[in-house]
């Protein structure tokens, strides 16, 4: 079995989990497979005991099994578009901070390498969003796992986003932005933003203003499988278009649709942990902190 293991720079206190996952791999009789750049880190940093097979994009990935992400959920977000639409799950070990994504703690490394061992363990296909626009933003990458926001660029003044859904218009948002969100976004930038917590497998997007003018435009659940159009206005002709950690400075002249992506990404889960457990874990719901 053949594992990639994708990271950025760790912490110096994260580099004996990456040694004891390297470790516990190579003792199972994995084959393994490192990005360029985080194995060009790590072997300053650890004895690695060989030469490894290395990959820096989707085309490099071959017939690997899985990837290992090792950071936080930004980190697994890299992940997502270096997997692309190859269907090869992904497992995110956490040694960043939250971890919505990344729900594996570092502590847990020996319990998922012998939960892929013995098949012990679920796989959870979560849905993307798609950007399509007339001047190709993002170029093949033009999908994301959380989300696709629109924002007013530096200190300008509101912006105006004219909304549609299967062309039929919805409203004109006056405001610092305007978020699209996965159910899997649900827990990042529009829980921030006070948009509501959607699950999973749930089929919907979350319509969410930045700092509406008006406050009764409130966060707006839709099904996934409408088309969402923009287009935008203000002072300013420059604003900031992003999918996930990427972004682009658009005009108005540019038109965006968003739709649902006609793949999955694939995420591993150990069998002790669900949705509903990390929700609990990761919002400390129920913990009395007054001790």
């Amino acid at each position: 079995m053949k594992i990639a293991i994708y990271g950025r720079v760790l912490h110096q206190q994260d580099i004996p989990y990456v040694k004891e996952l390297i470790n516990a791999l190579l003792s199972n009789d994995f084959e393994i497979k490192f990005h360029e750049v985080f194995f060009n880190f790590i072997k300053q940093e650890i004895d690695v005991p060989k030469a490894y097979e290395l990959f820096f994009n989707s085309k490099d990935l071959g017939n690997v099994n899985f990837v290992i992400s090792v950071g936080g959920d930004g980190t697994l977000l890299d992940v997502v578009t270096i997997v692309g639409d190859s269907g090869i799950p992904v497992i995110g070990i956490n040694t960043g901070r939250l971890g919505f994504l990344s729900t594996i703690n570092k502590s847990q490394i020996p319990e998922v390498v012998s939960a892929i061992m013995n098949g012990k363990y679920s796989i959870e296909e979560r849905s993307l969003l798609r950007l399509d626009s007339n001047n190709s933003l993002f170029g093949s990458s033009n999908y994301a796992l959380n989300e696709f926001a629109l924002h007013k660029k530096d200190v300008s003044s509101l912006i105006v986003v004219h909304t549609y859904i299967n062309g039929e218009f919805l409203n004109s948002f006056w405001a610092d932005g305007l978020i699209v969100s996965t159910p899997t976004g649900s827990t990042a930038y529009n829980l921030s933003c006070g948009g509501p917590i959607v699950f999973p497998n749930s089929n919907n997007f979350v319509i969410n203003p930045l700092a509406p003018h008006n406050l009764t435009q409130r966060p707006i659940v839709v099904s996934d499988d409408c088309e969402i159009s923009f287009e935008i206005e203000g002072r300013s002709n420059q604003f900031l278009c992003t999918l996930d950690s990427r972004i682009e400075t658009v005009d108005s002249s540019v038109q965006m649709t968003v739709r649902k992506a006609d793949f999955t990404i694939k995420i591993l889960r150990v069998e002790t942990d669900d949705f509903m457990t990390t929700l609990r874990n990761k919002m400390m719901w129920g913990v009395d902190k007054r001790n």
